[in-house]
């Protein structure tokens, strides 16, 4: 499907997008995405972002270091249903340079243009072999706080 980013009307400028083909495993016992799946691609489109600002699992490991969810929202506001092509955007919104960045994510219906999803998840920044809340290293606050994009 590969949407483009002007195509769509998103919420934001510049988005980082992942395509998603609804399978039938997202389906719930209503027929439509499960509320579930929905936080699931929220993780996924975080991940692949990161990756593409060259911060990967293994750089996190390295750095015994990771971006841990504090606060996640999520705003469902129209069913996703199987066969489906969709769209799904993420911006980093803030990065303190310290402890947290924050993001957002839409996830649209390409066919339509409708959102199906509106999300914001808070991290924080903790050490892999504690758990405990750390600064952010220096790479992480090169590729996440390049990368903040402007709310309006």
């Amino acid at each position: 499907m590969a949407a483009e980013p002007g195509a769509l009307d998103w919420d934001l400028s510049e988005p980082f997008l992942i395509d998603i083909l609804v399978g039938p495993e997202a389906i719930d016992h209503y027929g439509h995405v499960n509320n579930a799946q929905y936080l699931r691609w929220v993780e996924q489109a975080s991940w692949a972002h990161s990756g593409q600002l060259g911060l990967t699992l293994e750089d996190y490991r390295a750095l015994d270091r990771a971006m841990a969810v504090h606060r996640h929202e999520l705003d469902y506001l129209a069913p996703g249903f199987e066969g489906e092509c969709l769209a799904m955007a993420t911006w980093i919104i803030a990065c303190d340079s310290r402890l947290t960045l924050t993001r957002r994510f839409q996830l649209m219906r390409p066919r339509d243009g409708i959102t199906l999803l509106r999300a914001r998840t808070r991290y924080a920044c903790i050490a892999l072999s504690s758990g405990r809340l750390r600064r952010l290293p220096r790479e992480f606050v090169q590729a996440y706080g390049g990368a903040l994009a402007t709310e309006t």
